[in-house]
């Protein structure tokens, strides 16, 4: 049976590969070659701007990502995540990595003596969990490094705008002084007003893949004195000392809920950690799990009451700002 599965993933690899590197549909290329051209005829400044930037962006494509797009759910946004890391992964290697792990651990287990329909259905949670759970990682720690440093990029701007520099020059500075994300995204936004780009549009674009409040607080201040008018490094200062006091008060917030969420991750976690020691030490009698129709109810029952607990335990200490 090992060697059946190993042989069935190992086609499976091939079959994939293979589809992935074949030749792009003819008809989606004709419906790129139409609005290519409608784009590169139009009138509009932004129309153009626009056919830059998807060039810009298709260049960066493969045919492994276009072959992922077409079995991953929702590409567009896990496309936006995958930016949102600040890495250089593609859709193609995040569905090469999701296919190795479903293949290794279906293969693993039916090694160790799992059934392999059981095996598989471990390898496609664990396959399409882990890869998520690895972006959603780095998203996080990447918006928690530019929220801490997002203040003292305002801090930097109102000091330019006190000493007589315009905004756009400011943005620059700021994009070329402070390092981590913030300066990244702040030269993000001086390159895309460089071809054209509005500075209101670059902003909101960069807000609506941040997805921070923060940025949107920023984005608004900046929209609403441009409307107005009115003393813009005042109300940035004002917005500075806000978003301090915000992050402090998040800080205070973990640290009141740190002793319940380490509650809710033992409590959680021990009966697997007593599965997996069990099964360690016999385990052919945790096997009729697997085989015995009423212990797979009183399981998944189980898992059901347990999943309703955690869920409850997460809102509970979740508070938002």
């Amino acid at each position: 049976m090992p060697i059946l599965s190993l042989g069935g993933g190992a086609l499976i690899m091939l079959m994939l590969v293979a589809f992935a590197f074949a030749g792009p549909s003819p008809e989606r290329a004709r419906t790129r070659r139409v609005a290519a051209m409608r784009a590169r005829h139009g009138d509009s400044a932004n129309t153009l701007v626009d056919a830059q930037m998807r060039r810009i962006s298709s260049l960066q494509g493969t045919k492994m990502d276009a072959a992922a797009a077409r079995f991953l759910p929702r590409p567009a946004l896990l496309k936006k995540r995958l930016a949102m890391t600040g890495k250089t992964w593609t859709v193609g290697q995040y569905g090469m990595a999701t296919i190795g792990i479903v293949m290794g651990v279906t293969i693993l287990l039916s090694i160790i003596g799992l059934p392999v329909l059981l095996g598989l259905l471990l390898g496609v949670v664990i396959g399409g969990g882990v890869p998520h759970m690895v972006v959603g990682f780095f998203i996080k720690r990447r918006i928690a490094q530019f929220t801490s440093k997002f203040p003292d990029a305002i801090e930097l701007l109102v000091r330019g705008l006190r000493s007589g520099l315009p905004i756009t020059e400011t943005i620059a500075v700021v994009g070329a002084e402070v390092d981590g994300p913030v300066g990244v995204e702040f030269k993000s936004i001086t390159d895309k007003m460089k071809i054209g780009r509005t500075m209101d549009a670059a902003l909101q674009e960069t807000a609506d893949r941040l997805g921070t409040p923060e940025f949107q607080f920023f984005v608004i201040t900046i929209a609403i004195q441009r409307e107005t008018g009115g003393n813009l490094a005042e109300t940035l200062a004002n917005l500075a000392n806000v978003l301090r006091m915000r992050s402090q008060m998040k800080l205070k917030i973990k640290a009141m809920s740190s002793e319940s969420k380490a509650s809710a991750y033992i409590v959680g976690s021990l009966p697997f950690i007593v599965f997996g020691m069990i099964w360690m030490i016999n385990g052919s009698y945790m096997q009729n799990f697997f085989v015995d129709q009423r212990l797979m109810v009183v399981g998944g029952g189980g898992l059901l009451w347990m999943g309703l607990g955690a869920f409850i335990m997460s809102r509970m200490v979740n508070f938002e700002i």
